[in-house]
C-alpha cells in the first residue's frame, strides 16, 4: 500500500513488508521496525502484499498470521509458489495460543514464527538474521552459476582440444602410413 521512510533509514537500506490488518499494530510494527534502521512498506490484506511485491522489491515480509479474509498460511503459500518472490525470507507473527498455526505456517514455508507477546529487539534481530540468511544463499546461487559457466567453458574447451587431437592424430597416421608406403 505504501512505503513508509520512518526516521530516515539510507535508500539503500532492506525493505520489509509488513502486512497487518490492525491499523494500530501496523503504526506499531511501522514505527518500531523503521526505527531500526528498515524502509517499510505496509499492506493490510495478501491480495494488497502480493501486489506490492510486484510494485517494489522487497527483503523481507513481516506478516500477521491470522488476518481476515485470507491468512499468512495462504500468502507463505502464494510466495512460495511465485518464482520470482519463493526465496523470499517469510516471517509470521502468531498469537501465544496458535501453535497449531504456527506449525501450519512453518509447513507451508515460513522462514520464522514469532509468537506474542514478544521483545522488538528479539524481532528485529530475527528479521536481520533471516536477511542475512537470504543474503549468503543469494550469494552461494551466484556462486554456483558461476561455477556452473566454468565447468561449461572447461567442457566445451575439452572437446575443442579432443576435436584437434583427434585431427591432429589421424594426420600423423596418415604420415605415417605414406612414409610406410614410400619407403
Amino acid at each position: 500500500m505504501s512505503d513508509i521512510a520512518a526516521t530516515g533509514p539510507a535508500s539503500d537500506a532492506p525493505r520489509v513488508l509488513i502486512v497487518e490488518a490492525s491499523r494500530t499494530a501496523l503504526g506499531v510494527l511501522v514505527r518500531r521496525i523503521g526505527v531500526a534502521g528498515y524502509r517499510i512498506a505496509t499492506a493490510d490484506s495478501t491480495p494488497a502484499a502480493i501486489a506490492e511485491l510486484h510494485r517494489l522489491p522487497v527483503d523481507l515480509i513481516l506478516a500477521e498470521l491470522d488476518m481476515p479474509k485470507s491468512s499468512g498460511v495462504e500468502l507463505t503459500r502464494m510466495i512460495r509458489e511465485d518464482a520470482v518472490h519463493r526465496d523470499l525470507p517469510v516471517v509470521l507473527i502468531a498469537g501465544r495460543s496458535d501453535s497449531t498455526g504456527a506449525v501450519r505456517a512453518l509447513e507451508a514455508g515460513a522462514d520464522d514464527v514469532v509468537v506474542k507477546p514478544f521483545h522488538f529487539e528479539v524481532l528485529v534481530a530475527r528479521i536481520a538474521r533471516q536477511m542475512e540468511r537470504a543474503r549468503a544463499v543469494c550469494e552461494l546461487r551466484g556462486d554456483n552459476a558461476t561455477l556452473d559457466a566454468r565447468i561449461v567453458t572447461r567442457a566445451i574447451e575439452l572437446g575443442e582440444m579432443r576435436e584437434r587431437w583427434l585431427q591432429s592424430e589421424a594426420e600423423r597416421r596418415r604420415l605415417e602410413s605414406l612414409v610406410r608406403g614410400g619407403a
